[in-house]
């Protein structure tokens, strides 16, 4: 009934002896309730989320929906385990190409112990986190049927510099992604998937409209995952692209302050997303939707 998620891009991959999260056919995502505080603190996030009536229906749609909780036998092994139990986002694609960015200079939340905030902190200068106000966390990019996915190793992915994250986020929208990093993207789908009325830009900047007014929430060590199919590009049709807010075992209570830290590394991503959008070239390539 149970299956380790084909697509997931970061994170800790289920498998005997490794806690992870689960699939199944209904097209729920079963995430394993952490037996520390992180567990207990995403279920009171998700439950108030669920019912806290001030929150826009148009805002709603960027987070997964909570079906609450369930026991299930852990993917550890370790016999029955409490999990959420909430939407899978990706179970209505087939070849998706996802990525998963972190929000935010600052990971670590207030309340959080020296060694907790050391460890974040010294990750947070490592990455792009502190420079840019996000960091990629993983990706797949879905090439053809006879390429499969382009998926750099966890390693690889935090070794990114700023020009590598401008390079990576050219090479999610195009047709020619490859460990190559001498190759420059096409930038095929970048239109199409960045650009529109409903494309990527378009749901971060009602996203970024949101954060410049809710004082509910302050998100911290949080993601927006970013997943398209190029499927109905190829066949001239809009494609599915989406942006989802995922991972809040670091959520606080806002205290009716703005959440600066994630709203800033929002901006600093809407910015990469448009300077690409802003430098195609006059004639789209073939494969492109025209708006």
């Amino acid at each position: 009934m149970f299956k380790v998620p084909d697509h997931q891009v970061a994170g800790h991959r289920a498998s005997q002896g490794v806690l992870g999260p689960l699939i199944d056919d209904s097209g729920r995502f079963y995430k394993p309730l952490q037996s520390d505080e992180r567990g207990s603190k995403e279920m009171v996030f998700y439950t108030g989320f669920s019912s806290n009536k001030e929150i826009p229906n148009h805002i709603r749609k960027f987070f997964p929906v909570y079906y609450g909780t369930q026991l299930i036998e852990a993917s550890d092994g370790s016999g029955l385990l409490p999990h959420l139990v909430l939407e899978d986002i990706v179970s209505s694609h087939t070849n998706p190409s996802i990525m998963d960015v972190k929000i935010g200079a600052r990971t670590w939340y207030p309340q959080a112990s020296e060694d907790y905030i050391t460890k974040c902190v010294l990750k947070d200068r490592a990455t792009t986190s502190l420079s840019l106000g996000f960091r990629i966390s993983g990706l797949q990019v879905y090439g053809s049927e006879q390429s499969g996915y382009w998926k750099p190793n966890k390693k690889r992915v935090q070794g990114f510099t700023a020009d590598d994250v401008r390079l990576i986020l050219r090479k999610f929208v195009s047709s020619n992604p490859s460990d190559d990093f001498g190759t420059e993207p096409d930038r095929a789908f970048a239109a199409a998937v960045y650009g529109g009325s409903t494309g990527i830009l378009a749901q971060l900047l009602t996203l970024k409209a949101w954060f410049e007014d809710q004082t509910f929430y302050h998100f911290y060590s949080c993601s927006v995952l970013i997943l398209y199919e190029k499927e109905p590009i190829l066949n001239g049709k809009r494609p599915c692209a989406t942006v989802k807010l995922v991972d809040f075992a670091h959520v606080l209570d806002g205290q009716g302050v703005i959440d600066h830290n994630f709203l800033g590394g929002l901006c600093s991503l809407i910015k990469f997303i448009s300077e690409i959008l802003n430098n195609l070239p006059d004639i789209s390539p073939k494969n492109s939707e025209k708006d």
